[in-house]
């Protein structure tokens, strides 16, 4: 999926699921290198679904954010590092109080380059981790974007920002500080 913008900078992009997307947006947009997030779903076999099929229809799709990114600025080594932190990849459908299929741990690659990365990376993460890492690894097929209510989330509700998402944003900046804009 790597693009060229107007500026002629190679960007890549990855779509990667970890529990309710306003934390993995929150994070990600914090990153040096991230050039565009973006909250949906993917991996489902409705097309467009509404945010009322994602949690009352069992829709086959996981909350997930679109991270494009430059990579002479961040590696996808380093996108999938933080991704391994800032979340459990060893519970299956569950981060947190948030409990379904459309929670689960999971990274959707757009070629094989990306699918091997992935798959060291896991291979590396599992050694941090006393549990299995269930995180899905599957080919990217499609991605929804979520609706204008869940951009911006952790801006426009502080108080789930701090309950939730703030201790994942701490976890960020204490491990990759050099890589925080």
């Amino acid at each position: 999926m790597g693009a060229k913008d107007t500026a002629n900078t190679t960007t890549e992009t990855i779509v990667l699921g970890g529990g309710c997307f306003w934390c993995l947006d929150a994070s990600y947009k914090l990153v040096k290198g991230v050039t565009n997030v973006e909250e949906g779903y993917s991996g489902g076999d409705i097309p467009n679904p509404t945010d009322e099929q994602i949690y009352y229809e069992n829709t086959g799709h996981a909350e997930v954010v679109r991270v494009t990114f430059d990579p002479n600025v961040i590696s996808l080594d380093d996108i999938l590092e933080i991704f391994w932190t800032i979340h459990d990849p060893t519970t299956l459908n569950r981060q947190g109080y948030d409990v379904g299929p459309e929670y689960r741990s999971i990274i959707f690659y757009v070629n094989n380059s990306q699918k091997d990365s992935i798959e060291k990376s896991k291979q590396a993460a599992q050694k941090v981790w006393d549990d299995p890492i269930v995180t899905e690894v599957v080919p990217f097929k499609s991605f929804y974007p979520a609706s204008a209510y869940h951009r911006d989330y952790e801006i426009n509700r502080p108080d789930y920002c701090h309950l939730i998402i703030n201790p994942k944003l701490k976890k960020l900046r204490e491990k990759f500080a050099e890589k925080i804009a």
